[in-house]
């Protein structure tokens, strides 16, 4: 059953060097667990918006239908796009493996 989204959640943003640009992620969190997930890049309406737009779509319905952190995460991580950029201790291959 999907969880309501409350009117205030407490979010946290984070922002990703990619090689399609700059990816700001927003986890937003309920009683200390991810709820809800944003994920913005270029401008609205372009095609690499729409693929970082739909990537958080997603992870939000999942974590509303209670599906586990770590199995959204596993579907996530290492799915490689033609643009690979270094960041921390990793190499961010996509939009989608930013944000797992």
């Amino acid at each position: 059953m999907k969880q309501p989204r409350p009117e205030i959640l407490q979010s946290i943003t984070t922002k990703v060097p990619t090689g399609l640009g700059t990816l700001y992620i927003t986890v937003s969190e309920l009683d200390g667990k991810p709820f809800e997930v944003f994920c913005t890049i270029g401008k609205s309406g372009g095609s690499i918006m729409a693929k970082a737009e739909v990537t958080g779509r997603m992870i939000s319905l999942a974590l509303r239908h209670d599906i586990p952190l770590d199995e959204i995460v596993n579907q996530l991580i290492d799915i490689a796009g033609g643009e690979q950029l270094p960041w921390k201790d990793t190499v961010v291959k996509s939009i989608p493996d930013a944000v797992g």
